[in-house]
């Protein structure tokens, strides 16, 4: 019989879910995580790492095999609107290892998360689907379907961890998100593609009309092109060639409309069909955090910046380390201490992150019109140090997790802490009824 009663349940295993799943099963929590694809599985995602982050999977435990497969360290950037391409450093990290950041795929960097998150002891259900969530914060109810066998299951735990991505949304959003559609939806594109001549370390930004994107060289040489297109682009550029696939379009854009994708393509195989998902939402969601529904929330599914700045993997990691030191530090007694450890985890994510999303939507909205982009470039082939210092506002050299909070987790994972407390009462404890899908 398969086990129902957790002291978390986390929904999602990318890297935000698998990290917090890790974090908390070498606490000693019983952790289910649910996740509704199969693994390996490829992924919209641009796949770069900062170099902030590296401290952090190296403390997960996957730091010597992420060094072995990822791409070569990113020193340089680049802007790329049309025929110009203005070049420029990458800030490095002030860790005294880990100064620059890499690339790798997310078939290799999900799996190998995953699976030390079986290893610290959490029970992984996959590919089961979330059918739907109630109950309240200290006595959640979370129904799950295995989708190989049609199993169902209805698993019970005090805490619930949202770490799904923007557009999975959990079952009560999905009808809505279904029917909302405004000509500024963002589609979000990726390719990889075999002998491409981008070099080596850099990382290029696209910019063009109606869209953004960026390309890496990422693990076993292969080069990642991905991008974000407007709906009224797509619709507009798509009109023109009835039948195409949208991908192939997207391609077709690229290289018409940027230098430096043509030149970096130029003899150049794709790897695999183009991935689309989308539409992509920008913005800050915490909702638990924010008195809402008392579902805790991390990575895309507490908030996403644009990802033409290229943090959503730091958010994800990074908030995952925020909650689960504050879920650790917390005094189980107290018949609040959910709703405090939220309203904690918020402020320092606000203080953290709140910030990149702002400077990412200027930064995209300005990449995406001509009438911006220009001017943008201009000024950097001026003072090519702005992409310097605007890479470092982005967080690429900045973690908000410190060695404290790092040497704190390592610590707690190795006195392996009692249970949490299995039921709570007073103002945490909020009925809801379950969230069906539709």
């Amino acid at each position: 019989m398969m086990r129902t009663r957790f002291d978390a349940i986390i929904i999602g295993a990318g890297p935000a879910g698998s990290t917090a799943a890790i974090l908390l099963a070498r606490a000693g929590w019983a952790v289910a995580l649910v996740e509704k694809q199969p693994f390996p599985r490829r992924k919209v995602c641009g796949e770069c790492i900062a170099a902030s982050n590296l401290p952090l999977l190296h403390g997960l435990g996957i730091g010597a095999a992420f060094d072995a497969a990822a791409g070569p360290e990113l020193k340089r950037m680049a802007l790329m609107h049309g025929a110009q391409t203005v070049f420029a450093d990458l800030p490095a990290a002030t860790h005294a290892t880990y100064r620059w950041g890499r690339a790798l795929g997310r078939e290799t960097l999900d799996t190998l998360l995953l699976e030390q998150a079986r290893a610290a002891g959490a029970q992984v259900l996959q590919p089961w689907s979330v059918q739907a969530i109630g109950g309240a914060a200290g006595d959640w109810r979370c129904r799950v379907r295995s989708t190989d066998s049609n199993t169902g299951l209805t698993l019970h735990a005090p805490v619930a961890i949202a770490a799904h991505g923007s557009w999975e949304a959990l079952p009560s959003a999905r009808p809505r998100r279904r029917l909302a559609r405004h000509a500024s939806d963002l589609f979000a594109f990726k390719a990889n593609f075999r002998n491409a001549t981008l070099a080596e370390g850099l990382l290029p930004v696209l910019a063009f009309d109606g869209g953004y994107g960026g390309m890496v060289v990422a693990d076993a040489g292969i080069t990642t092109l991905a991008c974000c297109v407007r709906r009224d682009r797509m619709e507009s550029i798509r009109s023109g060639l009835p039948g195409a696939r949208a991908g192939d379009v997207v391609e077709a854009l690229l290289r018409r409309e940027c230098a430096g994708v043509r030149a970096a393509l130029n003899g150049a195989t794709r790897d695999a069909p183009w991935l689309a998902a989308g539409p992509i939402d920008p913005g800050i969601r915490l909702g638990a955090a924010d008195g809402h529904d008392g579902l805790l929330r991390i990575g895309n599914a507490a908030g996403e910046a644009h990802p033409i700045i290229g943090e959503g993997m730091s958010m994800a990691l990074q908030s995952a380390h925020l909650l689960c030191a504050g879920l650790l530090a917390a005094d189980t007694r107290i018949a609040t201490w959910q709703g405090d450890v939220a309203r904690r985890y918020a402020a320092s994510w606000r203080r953290h992150f709140a910030g990149r999303l702002r400077l990412a939507a200027m930064f995209a909205h300005a990449a995406m019109r001509p009438a911006l982009a220009g001017p943008l470039l201009a000024l950097a082939s001026a003072w090519p140090g702005l992409l310097t210092a605007g890479a470092g506002w982005g967080g690429k050299v900045r973690c908000a997790v410190d060695a404290g909070t790092l040497a704190e987790l390592a610590n707690v994972a190795g006195k392996r802490q009692a249970r949490p407390a299995t039921a709570l009462a007073g103002p945490d404890a909020r009925p809801h009824q379950l969230k069906e899908t539709t």
